[in-house]
């Protein structure tokens, strides 16, 4: 049964929906925060350190939005600033240094476009994000948990696997930014969110995302252990590629070529 873009952007929103740090406590064990960018500031806005999953360390890498009013302020609302990009690069870099495999964890309505990102180098540090880990030498497998808003989630999602949540959304824009844009009235917010193919679904139809993880007894036990599993599978097997950049590249080359992936571009 097909559904309604614009009610699955509702349910990617929720409040209530487990965030980067439930997943984190609930996946992995020994988990130690690592704070900082080395250049200007600690971003509250993604959490990222080391931890041990099945036993086998990984650095861990999530975007954090809160859940109350009070942690939504402090988290920023998961849009992170410049040095918050800058904090998760230099995680990743230091897990290429000790061979550790990256999980990324994404829920964000876009990078934070306020004034003093702008002058801190918003764009370019996520453009350096983007450029590095398309060589990154470790493993790399992202999920996105909830929103995946324009290039503040693609950050975070240049992997060798990227999967989605059930009711995650993956967009260039938001649906209300599209709609001001097109037709100056945030309200034809509905129209948009079904123009914008940004539900999973569409996602994995046009070879953006391998699978899609069902929302089935979320926030159980049983939830964490399946994408438990469905880590520590995919990263065993990508530990073991001596093809990872080559393949990864391909990766992300194949998308958008509609004569490969059968899709109707009219």
């Amino acid at each position: 049964m097909s559904r309604i873009p614009y009610e699955v952007v509702k349910l990617a929103r929720d409040s209530q929906r487990p965030t980067g740090l439930d997943y984190i406590r609930n996946i992995f064990k020994n988990f130690i925060e690592l704070h900082g960018d080395r250049r200007y500031a600690d971003d509250a806005a993604i959490v990222g350190g080391i931890a041990r999953l099945d036993g086998e360390p990984v650095t861990v890498i999530a975007i954090e939005k809160g859940h109350s009013a009070k942690e939504r302020a402090i988290r920023n609302f998961g849009a992170p600033n410049p040095e918050g990009y800058r904090k998760a690069l230099r995680l990743m870099k230091q897990a290429e240094k000790f061979g550790r495999p990256v999980v990324c964890l994404i829920d964000t309505s876009g990078a934070y476009c306020g004034i003093g990102a702008e002058e801190r180098g918003q764009g370019q540090a996520i453009a350096e994000n983007l450029m590095e880990m398309t060589t990154l030498c470790v493993p790399v497998v992202s999920i996105l948990i909830g929103e995946g808003g324009s290039g503040g989630a693609l950050a975070l999602a240049v992997a060798d696997r990227v999967y989605m949540l059930q009711n995650a959304v993956y967009s260039v824009i938001s649906p209300e930014g599209c709609a001001s844009i097109l037709w100056k009235d945030a309200a034809k917010a509905e129209v948009a969110a079904a123009s914008l193919k940004l539900t999973a679904e569409d996602a994995k139809r046009l070879g953006v995302i391998e699978d899609i993880i069902s929302e089935k007894e979320i926030g159980q036990k049983a939830f964490y252990d399946r994408i438990r599993m469905m880590l520590h599978d995919e990263l065993e097997t990508l530990s073991k590629d001596p093809e990872l950049l080559e393949k990864r590249y391909a990766r992300f080359r194949r998308i958008g070529i509609s004569a490969q992936n059968g899709i109707n571009c009219e």
